[in-house]
């Protein structure tokens, strides 16, 4: 018989509950501070139900009542500089980190919240959730978008798990300023990040890959489980093998903690420690808080007028409420009387009561009474494409396309890992991560060659997680302090990350109102032809077309990437930068001795004047266009290397121009059909341009089929020169050419 022995893991679980003794060493002014802060969560919040019964909250209203120990408990334990995120049902902890902000002195029973700094903040949360251009977010983010940098709320997220691996991102940006700071000879230690979520999100992929992520690189970051037993309506026993959601901590190497979210001093005390582990650089830690929220998902009824659960156990629940706890510790110590709780509650419901009378007003149609919104207090709707991105500033000498003068010939991936080199060296921001960077001399292709040797720290080879690590470069850009490439080593990984890529990174900026900036860079090759199959060959400048935040750069010579890398870097913006395989080892001129020119923001290249015909294309095709059109020189086509692909930044000038000279348009591009690039330009330049067109817009581009591992079926499914000729004689065909 085998032997077999318990395996000892690297990480503990410990289950922390208070005692009187607990209650009785707790620091009254902590105590006070906590009632003040609950109350005011409780209140608001109760509020913002009453206003989402009547109609005036457009959308849902998660609310936290029944939760606001949790929350208070751990902000608490805080410093002011200290970053937080959360989930659609945040708004206790948005609340409880800017009251801790605007009076980290604490607060007293005698003023509550009698502050304008304090009322003011209210309002401004009461519009946000309302939709109102006084909000934080100038009502982009509503009730479940709630951010305010400046007090460290990093954002609440609507997507489960969404905001987990941006929280990394503002971790591994303190771990990063602590080591910074150490060596400049300040020891005022390291800042911790907290990520409230819920027990839904603890069993999503993006949770998992950032506790991997955060325990391996030590990052301080304390995932907070506010485990209230329920996604919508169902139950976490019914779809958790342990419903003890602390003991995963441990099986990721991270320290953890088990509390009763329903007594905020024993959170608190959960916290404080799990802030003392992270301060003194041992990593990561998880709290779960098993807590209660009163009522349904949301709106203003309780979940037993659902079905899914009793008014028996809701009552167990509220007979733990965690406002009671503390005012009867309170009331046990002689801290506090009956007669000042009452004031508390009747001077905080006035107070935000003030708050809503000064944003909405009595409905002149309504024959009830009801109340309406402020109609001045609306954004105005011109305005709702503002900040999708941001205002363009590039720095450097900007050039034109005659920078190959005193030229030298380089490889195009040594331009890459020459141009991402020299910017490490002039930006100790600039961050390089993904899979295998550090390694097999600069990744897979050599495109970060001589970085790890050159800058070890900010060279960071992550694992397979690209959920995680996309979403820790968000979260680090946010910081305004931090300027990540990230590499995806293959386009179709896009999928993988698609939240963070497009739900998070793309919409960041718009969606908070352009609190922050979003410079993240994602460089991704296109492997098609190289044998990859379907999996490892897609092109996706169809898909970031067509969602909103990114601007899109493909570079067809290594001179081309120079330029446009530093122009990527200059910018506030998320930036897609496509490489494609088969230039990989091609050569072009680059500027001797210049690593540090731009190349324009929306500035196509025309490769090859013409006036019989505009081909518009990018990347790889840019060559057999060129090909092409020497081959079929009758057509007299004009070749536009296109370089930038997203709307905002393409050359519509240039496009008009040569459409406006040739009146026929052929578009170029490699991959397939379904998630083609040129469908979208093709009805653009259809609403732009058709006063000036000879004949229907014609397209080269691949099969449906994605690439298949079969050389045949590979080169089948793929746009090749061929292909490019039989679009030229199509043109010509249509134009009465031989």
């Amino acid at each position: 018989m085998p032997t077999t022995s318990p395996l000892s893991l690297s990480a503990d679980c410990t289950e922390l509950q208070t005692t009187r003794d607990d209650w009785d060493a707790a620091d009254p002014a902590l105590l006070e501070t906590m009632l003040v802060q609950m109350q005011t969560v409780r209140t608001f919040e109760e509020a913002v139900l009453q206003l989402a019964g009547e109609g005036l909250v457009h959308g849902p209203a998660h609310s936290s009542i029944g939760q606001e120990g949790a929350a208070v408990g751990s902000v608490l334990a805080l410093a002011a500089a200290d970053g937080v995120n959360g989930t659609h049902r945040g708004h206790h902890q948005f609340l409880a980190k800017g009251l801790s902000y605007l009076r980290p002195e604490g607060l007293t029973l005698a003023d509550g919240i009698k502050d304008d700094r304090l009322i003011e903040f209210l309002r401004c949360t009461m519009s946000e959730i309302l939709g109102l251009k006084a909000g934080f977010s100038g009502g982009r983010g509503g009730s479940m978008h709630l951010q305010w940098m400046e007090a460290g709320a990093l954002g609440t997220n609507a997507i489960v798990g969404g905001g987990v691996p941006l929280a990394a991102g503002n971790a591994w940006a303190q771990r990063r300023d602590a080591q910074n700071a150490e060596e400049d000879g300040d020891a005022s230690g390291i800042g911790v990040t907290v990520t409230y979520f819920g027990d839904g999100a603890s069993n999503i992929g993006s949770t998992l890959e950032t506790f991997n992520l955060a325990a391996a690189w030590r990052l301080p970051l304390c995932f907070f489980i506010e485990n209230n037993l329920y996604a919508v309506s169902t139950h976490v026993a019914e779809v958790t093998g342990d419903p003890r959601l602390a003991a995963r901590g441990p099986g990721f190497g991270i320290t953890s903690w088990r509390v009763d979210g329903m007594d905020p001093l024993a959170v608190y005390l959960a916290q404080r420690a799990a802030v003392g582990h992270m301060r003194a650089g041992r990593g990561a830690t998880l709290i779960e808080a098993e807590t209660y929220r009163y009522f349904h998902q949301n709106g203003p009824f309780p979940g037993s007028a659902f079905g899914y659960r009793s008014k028996e156990e809701e009552k167990q629940w509220r007979d733990r409420d965690p406002l009671r706890r503390v005012a009867d510790e309170m009331t046990r110590r002689g801290l506090v009387s009956k007669e000042q709780l009452e004031d508390l509650q009747s001077s905080i419901a006035e107070l935000v009561a003030g708050v809503v009378e000064a944003l909405t007003e009595k409905d002149p149609d309504s024959s009830k009474g009801a109340r309406r919104i402020r109609p001045a207090l609306w954004p105005d709707p011109a305005t709702v494409d503002d900040g999708i991105r941001a205002e363009l500033v590039v720095g450097g000498q900007v050039l034109s396309d005659d920078y190959e003068r005193a030229a030298r010939p380089r490889r195009f991936v040594d331009a890459i890992a020459d141009v991402l080199g020299r910017r490490m060296d002039l930006d100790q921001g600039v961050v390089i991560l993904g899979e295998d960077v550090h390694r097999l001399k600069g990744g897979t292709n050599g495109a970060t060659r001589g970085l790890k040797d050159a800058h070890p720290d900010r060279v960071l080879g992550t694992p397979i997680s690209e959920n995680a690590f996309a979403g820790l470069a968000g979260g680090l850009s946010m910081t305004g302090r931090y300027k990540p490439v990230v590499e995806f080593m293959y386009s179709d990984f896009v999928w993988v990350a698609a939240d963070q890529i497009f739900n998070q990174i793309g919409k960041a900026r718009h969606m908070f109102g352009g609190q922050s900036g979003m410079p993240v860079v994602l460089r991704s090759k296109v492997a098609m032809g190289a044998g990859y199959g379907s999996q490892h060959s897609m092109d996706p400048a169809g898909i970031f077309a067509t969602n909103p935040g990114w601007r899109i750069v493909a570079p067809s010579t290594p001179g081309d990437y120079i330029g446009l890398m530093n122009t990527a870097l200059d910018l506030q913006d998320p930036v897609l930068v496509l490489e494609h395989v088969d230039l990989y080892g091609t050569q072009g001129p680059i500027p001797e001795g210049d690593l540090d020119y731009r190349l324009p923001v929306g500035r196509a290249a025309v490769r090859r004047a013409g006036k019989g015909a505009t081909v518009l294309t990018y990347l790889n095709m840019v060559g057999l266009c060129l090909q092409a059109a020497e081959q079929r020189s009758q057509l007299d086509a004009e070749v536009i290397d296109l370089r930038w692909l997203d709307k905002a930044s393409l050359d519509w000038e240039a496009i008009g121009a040569s459409i406006k000279k040739t009146n026929n348009v052929l578009i170029v591009e490699q991959g397939a059909s379904g998630t083609s690039y040129g469908g979208w330009l093709a009805d653009e330049i259809q609403r732009r341009f058709f006063d000036y067109l000879d004949q229907p817009i014609q397209r080269v581009m691949g099969r449906e089929a994605a690439p298949s591992i079969s050389k045949v079926l590979e080169a089948a499914a793929n746009a090749d020169l061929d292909d490019v000729l039989t679009g030229f004689d199509e043109l010509a065909r249509n134009l009465g050419l031989s």
